[in-house]
């Protein structure tokens, strides 16, 4: 009697093929799983990145339309359009006066004057994390600026620093201070421009800096006064 030819595979063979099977599908999952991992770390760069131009151009455009105006009761102690800025070791002080609000109503019943002002604030969400805060008090007023409505808006978070620098084209000389409401500081004139230096943590945690500058337009005091 002849034998019959083999059907099938064997134990070994099926072993074998299942192995191959195995690691292919493995290195199909490494792969897979570094290119979601890429694409998410590039996109939190491409998030840090985005509100950090965001917040520049914010800032930038509220430092182009500063101004100053002699129509001002000289008997007040809080004037309606001041430069302040205070030196500090994280984020700085600054009040200042700008023609930069955005009248979103017709019949809103305001204008185009505004007082800006940023300060930091802790994180909520992040022990030890600082925000940057933008300020913006809708009507210019007399009224101490704490007992006024505002708006206030997240610029950036967890920053690690921010310089502001003030070019004082009489003396051209970079300054870290400014103030229109004393006589012995810069009464009745603003800086010709203002460079802003941003320090934050990048999704890395490296610090990334970024320097712009802002150039303001009015530099002389509005009077329209006869």
């Amino acid at each position: 009697m002849s034998a019959r030819g083999q059907r099938g595979l064997t134990l070994i063979e099926v072993m074998i093929a299942s192995a191959v099977m195995v690691m292919m599908m493995a290195l199909a999952w490494r792969t897979i799983s570094n290119t979601a991992d890429t694409k998410r770390t590039f996109e939190k760069y491409e998030q840090r990145n985005h509100e950090l131009r965001m917040a520049m151009s914010r800032v930038v455009a509220d430092f182009q339309a500063a101004y100053l105006s002699r129509n001002e009761d000289t008997s007040q102690s809080h004037p309606r359009t001041m430069f302040v800025a205070k030196s500090s070791t994280k984020v700085p002080e600054i009040r200042f006066s700008t023609l930069g609000h955005r009248v979103l109503w017709a019949d809103a019943n305001e204008s185009e004057q505004t007082v800006i002002q940023y300060m930091q604030r802790n994180n909520p969400t992040k022990s030890g994390a600082v925000d940057w805060i933008r300020r913006e008090q809708r009507r210019p007023s007399n009224e101490p600026p704490e007992d006024l409505a505002s708006d206030y808006d997240v610029l950036l978070t967890d920053v690690q620093s921010v310089q502001l620098e003030f070019f004082n084209w009489k003396t051209l000389e970079w300054q870290d201070a400014w103030d229109t409401t004393q006589s012995d500081g810069q009464k009745g004139l603003l800086p010709s421009r203002v460079r802003i230096t941003v320090t934050v943590k990048d999704p890395g945690e490296n610090d990334y800096k970024v320097t712009t500058q802002a150039r303001i337009v009015l530099q002389e005091p509005l009077n329209f006064v006869q």
